[in-house]
């Protein structure tokens, strides 16, 4: 088969376009998906150049479970494709028709979330979708009944489901504003869109000349990050509940200064810079509430396949919205991955495999 290889950590040099790839087998309890389109996130980056880090030394290289990564590695974790064959111990009845579309939940694991701190990830320890072909448990793959084309419903798992858990841990609520961070890119382009469906009030934090489009996905207010006064901008908006943050680096400290008393603060990345620095006494003195977030469980998958469904059947005029910038081709990724970390675009980029 077709695949894109990892071969170490590193730049793009490291990716390895082969077509000589061995087919996988299913193995027991698994299925063989053909994949038809797999988005692109950040995650993707930060493995490739193993930039995670340890408890012990931020800069050390590994994955982001911050431990070394075996290679050659498939990435992919956000895929949509066709049930192409079914491992010993898989029906039909389980897992779907062979030919039906499904869509991956990336997530690996077995329990209760707290799993998800060790969780396996699809395209990081197991082989992802940037490949013809790949298998996976038959228990994380959901047929999906859609008009959506495969690039659309490839742009939703990893950056839909990071974003849906970050406002459950955060409990966000109907009424309550919520600032987000990096609105443009595929979390947070999410996050706008789906705080807007449990009734919440998206303001987005967005980069130079990308203020109308956050406006036109539901924000109720876009201000660009450049901008001097962001605390001045803010306040015609009222308070702020809580803040959902992708972005962390020097901004750190002004978002939890914005945040109201007894608000909360919740972040899922830090592609500004992993370390940060703030003023403890603004976080005890305001009574805030500081929240991790990172993966959703597989009942919040399930939760956004329905939400998937639901904007399918309004014939795109749905609370959802697919975002895809570009599509690019399989043999094209390294491309793809550069667009990516120049952030010059409003949504998601997807690699186009069958």
């Amino acid at each position: 088969m077709r695949a894109q290889l990892l071969t170490g950590f590193g730049g793009p040099e490291m990716l390895h376009y082969r077509e000589d790839v061995p087919d996988p087998t299913s193995g027991p309890g698994e299925v063989r998906i053909r994949v038809a389109a797999t988005a692109l996130n950040n995650t993707d980056i930060w493995t490739r150049e193993g930039r995670y880090g340890s408890p012990d030394d931020p800069a050390a290289t590994t994955g982001w479970r911050r431990e070394p990564l075996h290679f050659p590695r498939i990435q992919g974790a956000d895929v949509v494709g066709y049930l192409d064959q079914l491992g010993p111990g898989v029906t039909t009845e389980t897992a779907g028709a062979l030919g039906s579309r499904v869509l991956v939940d990336p997530m690996l694991y077995q329990g209760d979330e707290t799993a998800l701190a060790h969780t396996d990830y699809l395209g990081s320890e197991r082989d992802g979708g940037f490949a013809d072909y790949l298998t996976v448990p038959a228990g994380n793959v959901h047929p999906i009944d859609s008009p959506l084309t495969d690039p659309e419903l490839a742009s939703f798992p990893t950056a839909y489901a990071t974003a849906l858990r970050m406002l459950n841990r955060a409990e966000v609520t109907d009424g309550e504003t919520v600032l987000i961070t990096g609105a443009s890119g595929g979390v947070g382009s999410a996050l706008i869109q789906l705080a807007a469906v449990r009734g919440a009030r998206p303001v987005a934090l967005v980069g130079p000349g990308k203020a109308e489009a956050a406006t036109e996905l539901g924000a109720a207010l876009a201000v660009e990050r450049d901008t001097m006064d962001i605390a001045g901008a803010l306040a015609a908006v009222g308070p702020i509940d809580v803040v959902a943050d992708v972005v962390g680096g020097a901004g750190f400290g002004a978002l939890l200064n914005v945040v109201r008393p007894f608000g909360r603060y919740v972040t899922a990345g830090g592609i500004a810079g992993p370390v940060v620095e703030t003023d403890l006494r603004t976080v005890y003195l305001k009574q805030l509430t500081l929240v991790g977030s990172s993966f959703a469980t597989h009942e919040e998958f399930a939760e956004l396949v329905e939400l998937i469904r639901a904007a399918g059947r309004h014939a795109r005029t749905g609370q959802l919205r697919p975002l895809v910038a570009e599509v690019y081709p399989l043999p094209e990724l390294a491309r793809a991955q550069a667009d990516f970390a120049a952030k010059r675009f409003f949504g998601k980029l997807v690699i186009a495999v069958g």
